[in-house]
């Protein structure tokens, strides 16, 4: 097997998609030997945030030396980026060898009629098995969606479980309200361990708190408003947070001081169950916490910033940071999006910031939404739109439409913006 045969391979389990339930995976994991077992986890659910604070606790955990391993979807330069040891992506050679004893157990299920795993199920299975081969002392685990049914709720040793903000996403799939949503998210907490939340909507919170009190659980709540900013920027940041005072941190936007601030909260916690977190490593770690497609720049002159709003919590907070961090610049948006998503709820809440708006359709996503329709559903807000053939033609767009001074955003769905990154390092290149 090839390393292209093995991302086949786990793509082509996609036709196994059928009921949710965890029977295919916890059999699986069962005839591999159950690595899950073997490991100690952070698991973290939410709608929007989850990925940032991940990236903060898991450096923290790096900077102090333990061995870390971070399982994240979705991705945005690398397949292999998903599942990461101390920040290094697993090999080809592993994924490759991996990926066999998983198609050998998989093809063992089918010929005794046991159904097979998901693509994303048997991901997170290959991934339990390096981080235990890995030996990793703790693994950040965030949830692919929702949580009770999530691939990654297979686990037993939580430590802490991890509740980023949630909102109304996903519908359908979790449920129709906001306390639904909540009640499958909150599915990750498990008898034993600590319950560190941001503090929700009224109806989430109390969706969580039922939960946390069925597993006989403690809760620890982040509050966003105890966090003082003391310096915005798109390169560096300052707040205050309880008794931390002038933490810096490298994420910029509005929404980084509480995700930081729910890190900070998971860290105090891992604390008082015995881990040693010297503050010196969480000061570094918070600084050099790298997580690129939330509020990142790119590029300069224009500067080029990406970010992965495509909900309409998300946009909501999108919204805020562009008039808090590029208030009287001229905008230059470049979109996608998916079409299963409230693409309208996110034109309507950041449409009006922009001067000239390209649309682009995400690639190789058969629940991509065409260019031409988000076109046709931004001009009732922004009658300055065109949609692009492609996304590096996009690109080429906005750079003739942007002066030195102004602001090429791109955002909306995560599996576009790596490509679209890329199309820009080559620009750049080219430029040299």
């Amino acid at each position: 097997m090839t390393y292209e045969e093995a991302k086949q391979f786990l793509e082509d389990c996609n036709q196994y998609a059928g009921e949710f339930t965890l029977e295919p995976l916890q059999e699986m994991l069962r005839r591999l030997g159950d690595p899950q077992e073997e490991l100690s986890f952070v698991h973290i659910a939410g709608t929007n945030g989850k990925g940032s604070v991940l990236a903060y606790v898991s450096t923290v955990l790096k900077e102090t030396g333990y061995r870390v391993g971070r399982y994240i979807s979705p991705t945005i330069f690398s397949y292999r980026e998903r599942i990461q040891v101390n920040e290094q992506y697993i090999t080809k050679e592993a994924l490759v060898r991996l990926t066999e004893r998983i198609r050998a157990v998989g093809e063992q299920m089918l010929s005794e009629g046991l159904s097979h795993p998901t693509m994303f199920e048997a991901e997170t299975a290959l991934a339990f098995l390096y981080f235990a081969e890995q030996k990793c002392d703790l693994v950040v685990l965030e949830c692919g969606m929702g949580g009770r049914l999530d691939a990654t709720n297979v686990i037993r040793h939580t430590i802490v479980a991890v509740l980023a903000s949630i909102s109304m996403d996903h519908m359908g799939f979790l449920g129709n309200t906001l306390s639904e949503i909540a009640q499958n998210k909150a599915g990750i907490i498990k008898p034993g361990c600590t319950v560190v939340t941001v503090k929700q909507e009224p109806e989430a919170e109390a969706a969580v708190l039922l939960q946390a009190e069925a597993q006989g659980c403690t809760v620890v709540t982040a509050d966003p408003a105890r966090a003082v900013n003391r310096k915005r920027g798109l390169f560096s940041q300052v707040f205050d947070y309880g008794e931390r005072k002038a933490a810096e941190i490298s994420l910029s936007g509005e929404y980084q001081f509480a995700n930081a601030a729910l890190a900070l909260e998971v860290i105090d916690v891992m604390r008082e169950k015995g881990y040693g977190i010297p503050e010196e490593a969480v000061r570094k770690g918070l600084k050099e916490t790298v997580w690129t497609g939330r509020f990142s720049v790119i590029a300069k002159a224009p500067c080029v910033i990406v970010d992965g709003a495509h909900n309409r919590d998300a946009a909501g907070k999108l919204a805020r940071t562009i008039e808090n961090y590029l208030g009287g610049k001229r905008l230059i948006y470049i979109m996608g999006v998916l079409a299963d998503k409230e693409y309208e709820a996110v034109i309507r809440q950041t449409a009006r910031y922009a001067s000239e708006i390209i649309t682009v359709m995400t690639p190789d996503n058969v629940r991509a939404l065409p260019a031409e329709k988000l076109a046709e559903a931004v001009v009732v807000y922004n009658p300055h739109v065109q949609a692009a053939e492609s996304i590096r033609a996009a690109v080429k767009q906005a750079y003739e439409l942007a002066g030195e001074e102004d602001v090429i955003l791109a955002f909306g769905s995560l599996s576009y913006l790596g490509e679209l990154v890329r199309a820009v390092e080559e620009r750049r290149q080219e430029k040299k």
